[in-house]
């Protein structure tokens, strides 16, 4: 009813004061909530929840998929203050919601709500502004749907994806110890190297110092040569203890051509005891990466040292591994293992990545499979095939970042 109307009607019947008008407001009210039960009933039928409440947040109508949701009748739900019956938990405050209703004639978002049995549900609901004749607010349509049983997949889906995480960390943990254990006699050999420079040079910081006029410069030569081989040893022990630590992934720029040469220098005792050549190729001047160091070099110690097994029975050839670092024709990074073992056999090349299966009498089968998880978990790609006459290739590629590159 607009205002003229409103004002006409008034004369006609001869009500003046504000009494009759509040009257005759309220009439207009009646109507519109009597409209809204009737856009109400026409969905009854569905399993929705139907109520509508006016602007001080009471009841005025309950259908009967909000009967059969929160297990109050509409008899006892017409007239209560929705937000006590039900003890609505807002995501945001609810003057707030209420405000955006009122300009923008609609709201949606979730709720949680309790029942008449004390159990709570989670609903989404979308509210929706009606006004009377003079545009003059009067009640709120809301339709709840019952989104309880899909929030909680979601949650346990979130839960098992969680406990999948740390399942792989501890497998990639305990692969690294594993492969720790065979490189024994190389990391010894990288940490002995620099300690057994700095005795030599401290025995010679001594000789300077004990002739008969002490040469300072030669002293103080061999006091830096000292401090740099200490420096080297303490790097090594640092990329052995990140290898040996279970720590989450952190992602950092990173040149992968330095992450090989470390790996390289972990491997060279292998390569030295089973007659290995090494012959790197590695592009200059490559972007840079975005990963965690220890987890790529897990994986380059895993293709490098599986690389070295293949040889192990080879006899009527020179054993030789090539490492190559490179853009591909997508312009990431390619890093390239090859080796000219025994190869990949038919039946076996579908399985190479697939959990817990090896070739080794007392491999783990876990390294491969690792590997593949840790490069998907840097938008990468690791796949391999085999070398005509001998030997396999290992490949990944890893996107250039995107921050440095600019």
């Amino acid at each position: 009813m607009t205002r003229d109307n409103e004002e006409s009607l008034l004369r006609s019947v001869g009500l003046k004061n504000a009494e009759s008008i509040r009257v005759v407001r309220l009439r207009a009210e009646q109507q519109a909530e009597a409209a809204l039960r009737e856009q109400a009933n026409l969905l009854n039928l569905t399993h929705d929840a139907i109520f509508v409440r006016d602007m001080n947040g009471n009841a005025k109508y309950w259908n009967r998929g909000a009967e059969e949701l929160y297990g109050w009748p509409a008899e006892q739900a017409v007239g209560r203050v929705i937000l006590e019956l039900l003890k609505t938990i807002f995501q945001v405050p609810l003057a707030q919601i209420e405000e955006e209703v009122i300009e923008a004639g609609r709201w949606e978002g979730e709720l949680v709500q309790t029942k008449k049995d004390g159990s709570q549900v989670v609903v989404a609901s979308r509210w929706s502004l009606q006004r009377d004749e003079s545009s003059a607010p009067v009640a709120i349509l809301i339709i709840n749907n019952d989104i309880t049983e899909r929030k909680r997949a979601e949650a346990e889906a979130r839960e098992n994806d969680r406990r999948y995480r740390d399942m792989q960390m501890a497998l990639a943990h305990a692969n690294r110890v594993a492969t720790m254990g065979r490189l024994t006699a190389s990391i010894a050999h990288e940490v002995n190297q620099p300690l057994a420079a700095v005795v030599a040079n401290a025995e010679a910081c001594l000789r300077w110092l004990d002739r008969g006029t002490p040469d300072l410069d030669g002293v103080r030569r061999s006091v830096e040569w000292i401090i740099d081989d200490g420096n080297r040893a303490s790097e090594v022990i640092r990329r052995i203890r990140a290898l040996a630590n279970k720590t989450d992934i952190e992602k950092a720029p990173l040149d992968i051509n330095d992450v090989i040469s470390e790996v390289i220098a972990l491997v060279h005792r292998e390569l030295t005891s089973l007659q290995v050549s090494l012959r790197m190729e590695l592009a200059p001047a490559l972007p840079m990466i975005l990963g965690d160091r220890v987890q790529l070099q897990q994986v380059i110690i895993n293709l490098v040292m599986n690389g070295i097994e293949a040889m192990r029975s080879i006899t009527e050839r020179p054993r030789e591994l090539v490492i190559l670092s490179r853009r591909d024709e997508t312009q990431q990074v390619l890093v390239s293992v090859k080796d000219c073992g025994v190869g990949i056999s038919a039946e076996n090349a579908d399985r190479l990545f697939n959990p817990f299966f090896t070739t080794k009498s007392g491999g783990m089968g876990m390294g491969l499979s690792i590997c593949r998880s840790i490069m998907e978990a840097h938008d990468g790609r690791l796949w391999a095939a085999a070398n005509v006459p001998h030997g396999a290739t290992f490949q990944f590629t890893l996107p250039v970042d995107a921050d440095g590159a600019s």
